[in-house]
């Protein structure tokens, strides 16, 4: 091994990524990222929306079909669980923003149907930037990472779910939670309540703590 960097390891969103904390600046950016291969195959990166003083952030894997043609996060079948849910919990939209990891679309084409793919690591990692961006621009309170990609991107190594749930976690000088991705429930079949019982109570959590710290 001669210890050269790789061509994935150079890729990063960084040269991209304005100094400007402001939403609008960062969502307009975006779009002409060139950090990694991902934007050549997609429609549009999507960028996260909400309210900039929503005391929730929640940050999910990357934007699915519908996201990238729509260029709005959560708005495909995992977001329509995740709302849901958000609802049982008692939490307003306005409470929230909503945003990925990873801003484009990964996906395999079959046929006319564009399939998810997992972002590499070193997507994950290219992409942070942005994401860090989002963070400084947003006020949350507390930051619920939704599934296993955005764990590792929030806090730099792998998070496993069942592990990490419950514990006492900081991104930076925010708490933060880790908990199941709402597309988890789409896929679980037998175990589809009991992990989507658990997204709920992560997110009551989530909003108490938002609370306590306001």
């Amino acid at each position: 091994m001669t210890g050269r960097p790789t061509i994935e390891s150079a890729w990063t969103a960084e040269p991209f990524v304005p100094a400007s904390r402001s939403l609008r600046t960062l969502q307009r950016a975006v779009q002409d990222c060139r950090g990694c291969p991902l934007y050549a195959d997609t429609t549009r990166a999507v960028f996260g929306e909400g309210p900039r003083n929503a005391p929730i952030v929640l940050v999910g894997e990357q934007p699915g079909d519908r996201e990238d043609r729509q260029g709005h996060p959560f708005v495909g079948p995992a977001g329509g669980v995740l709302w849901r849910c958000l609802e049982d919990a008692g939490i307003e939209r306005d409470e929230v923003f909503v945003t990925n990891a990873v801003k484009h679309f990964k996906h395999e084409d079959r046929g006319k149907r564009r399939l998810h793919k997992k972002p590499s690591t070193a997507e994950v990692e290219a992409c942070h930037p942005w994401l860090d961006a989002e963070l400084r621009a947003v006020g949350g309170r507390v930051i619920v990472a939704l599934g296993a990609t955005a764990a590792r991107s929030l806090f730099g190594r792998p998070m496993p779910i069942a592990a990490s749930r419950g514990r006492a976690l900081r991104v930076e000088d925010r708490p933060a939670i880790v908990t199941y991705h709402p597309s988890a429930v789409l896929r679980a079949d037998d175990a589809a309540a009991v992990i989507r019982a658990a997204l709920v109570e992560d997110l009551r959590r989530a909003q108490r703590l938002a609370m306590a710290d306001a």
